[in-house]
């Protein structure tokens, strides 16, 4: 058998074997689910493995003009594709049809005025504002390369960004300009500046009175389904943030092979991610993977996140689904519910990092609903993942994500046994998943050492239990080695957040001139508990870890502070922390 059919044979076996579990039929509102007109269900021979992926994949037209027909066919619900609020009464509300009209007005914006061509690369820097999701699709219709960034880059961070990623165009608003034009005359690529504004700025082109004053007449260009489509800048434990590049076929195409079982949404749904707009959680959970399923994306400006406004959204509008970071849930269950009526919410996931069992359990008593976890990283998307009607098992980020075959491996790239700790690492060879980052661009080194033997390393530790259950330990520069023992700060943050003093805590290594380091502990309180004697709480707390798991793992040094270090995605710096201990800072 020759090399080529032998590849062939291997991804064929792959896709059917990945497709024995099939979704539930289900009734939705009354109705059934739409299996005839359904975009997602046009791909089903590709899924069981019948026919090859295809050569030409655009999301724009594949994806979302195909919810715009249907919809123009009364075939669909009424159901909004986009549902924008700002929490002071303002609304904006999009089927699928004007979306397509919306987006090529801006596709407009973007190649007639601006010039910009397929392959060429935009910043974009926006708040969760519906321009921001037009200039998304905008560039799927032009074949442009869409780098996003979080609102709160600094001129040092968009410097770092321009000229790394050679983008000829920025699009932010009235917020980052400035920034954006400290360091604009040293980024001998950037053309073009794009502003999102009521008003005008010197040296920009206002987006908003162009798109709207542009034609809607645009032709979606052709694709490959391994062009690039966005580039990620994501930070690793040394260095500067790497461009981790991804492809229409791992954005775009990717749900249409294996999404529905980490969302399992239908164009009835509502879904709301909190997740902010320069990460890949934000693509993923609110924009591929709900529309993929004809679905609504609702989007709340949330200019500050906070308890009331989470909860009062909850209550008012029809959502069915939250998507949110653990700092979100263990923020939310620091408040009296029943004072709060959901009004549709059936379904909550959490990722970004693993959700303690204790706000696992405080949210489920206190609404009576299960947070499902997602493990994933912005190079592959989601990795593992509890599905629903899966057993949760607290702790636990549930099993391998469809299309991927998830391991745990040692240095030597073996698979260890289940119940053995290791680095999770997913199978890239001989056949490399579609939903696998491309590369991290110019960087060749840095795309070599990601792999090691047949697999794509994480940088993570963890275990996979007898059933496939993966557990999240911690980064591998997180782990804390004390008189030998190795210590994952996850459990040990687990422990303590139990105790009813704690409402948030990040667990570091900090030196000790015995043991080497030692394990320190660095603790929010509860806004409901108080106490005069922190030596007397830090003692009981250690205690309290001493009781809950193995007694070497307690705190050794405890450390009250106001509130924890935190990315804008709500993930513990860690590192920040440990850094300080450490003198490194």
């Amino acid at each position: 058998m020759s090399s080529s059919a032998m590849k062939l044979l291997l991804k064929l076996r792959t896709l059917k074997s990945l497709w024995t579990l099939k979704p539930p039929n289900r009734t939705f509102h009354g109705h059934p689910r739409l299996l005839a007109s359904d975009v997602y269900s046009q791909y089903e021979s590709v899924r069981r493995g019948e026919q090859e992926i295809p050569k030409y994949f655009n999301f724009a037209s594949d994806v979302l003009d195909k919810w715009s027909e249907i919809e123009k066919a009364g075939k669909r619900s009424s159901n909004p594709a986009f549902w924008w609020v700002d929490g002071k009464g303002e609304e904006v509300k999009w089927s699928f049809e004007e979306l397509a009209f919306l987006s090529r007005k801006a596709a407009n914006v973007l190649t007639k005025v601006c010039g910009l061509q397929k392959g060429d690369r935009i910043v974009v820097i926006l708040p969760r504002i519906p321009e921001w999701w037009l200039v998304n699709v905008a560039c799927m219709r032009a074949g442009i390369v869409l780098i996003p960034g979080i609102s709160t880059l600094s001129a040092k961070d968009i410097l770092y960004r321009l000229q790394s990623s050679k983008a000829t165009c920025i699009v932010t608003n009235d917020t980052a300009a400035p920034a954006v034009d400290s360091v604009a005359s040293e980024c001998q690529f950037l053309k073009t500046k794009l502003i999102v504004s009521k008003g005008g700025r010197e040296g920009w082109l206002n987006f908003t009175d162009l798109y709207r004053n542009q034609s809607a007449d645009h032709s979606c260009v052709k694709t490959r389904i391994q062009d690039p489509m966005s580039i990620f800048f994501t930070s690793g434990t040394t260095g500067s943030p790497k461009m981790t590049e991804h492809s229409q076929g791992s954005l775009g195409f990717r749900p249409l092979l294996s999404e529905r079982y980490w969302l399992d949404l239908t164009p009835s749904d509502m879904i709301w991610s909190t997740a902010d707009t320069g990460w890949i959680l934000a693509s993923l959970s609110s924009v591929f993977d709900p529309w993929v399923f004809g679905s609504c994306v609702f989007i709340h400006k949330l200019p500050q996140v906070e308890s009331a406004d989470i909860l009062n959204t909850l209550c008012k509008f029809p959502i069915d689904v939250l998507v949110g970071a653990p700092t979100l849930f263990r923020m939310l269950v620091q408040n009296d519910l029943s004072n709060y009526k959901f009004m549709n919410l059936k379904h909550c996931m959490s990722g970004g990092e693993p959700v303690n069992p204790e706000v696992m359990e405080q949210w489920k008593s206190k609404t009576g609903l299960d947070i499902h976890e997602v493990y994933g990283q912005t190079e592959m998307g989601v990795i593992c993942s509890v599905f629903k009607g899966m057993k949760i098992k607290p702790g636990s980020m549930g099993k391998a994500a469809p299309l991927y075959d998830v391991q745990i491996i040692d240095k030597n790239a073996n698979i260890l046994p289940p119940g053995q700790q290791g680095e999770i690492a997913v199978r890239s060879k001989p056949i490399r998943p579609i939903g696998f980052f491309s590369e991290y661009v110019d960087n060749p080194k840095k795309t070599a050492e990601s792999e090691r033997g047949d697999f794509y390393v994480t940088g993570d530790r963890g275990t996979m239990d007898e059933d496939g259950y993966f557990q999240f330990i911690g980064r591998y520069d997180d782990i804390i080695i004390s008189s030998g023992y190795r210590i994952g700060p996850f459990e040990v943050e687990s422990a303590l957040i139990e105790h009813p003093a704690v409402a948030e805590t990040a667990v570091v290594s900090s030196p000790d001139p015995l043991r080497g380091e030692v394990v320190k502990a660095f603790v929010v309180l509860s806004p409901t508990f108080s106490s005069s004697d922190l030596e007397s709480l830090a003692c009981d707390l250690q205690e309290h870890v001493k009781k809950t798991t193995a007694p070497y793992k307690y705190p050794r040094k405890v450390e009250f502070v106001q509130e924890l270090p935190k990315t804008v995605t709500g993930k513990i710096k860690r590192n920040e922390l440990r850094n300080k201990e450490w003198g490194r800072m």
